[in-house]
């Protein structure tokens, strides 16, 4: 595991988002708004329990069961945890890439 320094000197070790538990996830989009790297996307669940595209605005309630976030590029996490500072519901899991 990497371990990087902070600033002041002290050691860090960042906690990558691995997954997130949708069964948890109420898709409130708090993470979504912390996230500058476009880790995770909205997505709506429909009546066939699949997954499509969602607005994170919510102009498309009346179309999904409910909406959930999903890891849409795992590859653009920098381990910094804002995502689960926010979350809610803690549904989300972390740890090494």
């Amino acid at each position: 595991m990497a371990v990087f320094l902070t600033r002041g000197g002290a050691p860090w070790t960042p906690a990558y988002l691995l997954s997130i538990d949708q069964t948890k996830c109420i898709g409130c989009g708090r993470c979504f708004k912390v996230c500058s790297r476009a880790v995770m996307s909205l997505k709506g669940v429909t009546e066939d329990d699949e997954l499509v595209d969602a607005d994170p605005d919510g102009d498309d309630d009346e179309e999904f069961l409910r909406k959930v976030m999903v890891v849409a590029d795992a590859g653009n996490c920098i381990g910094c945890g804002a995502c689960a500072r926010v979350c809610p519901k803690g549904c989300q899991k972390h740890g090494e890439a």
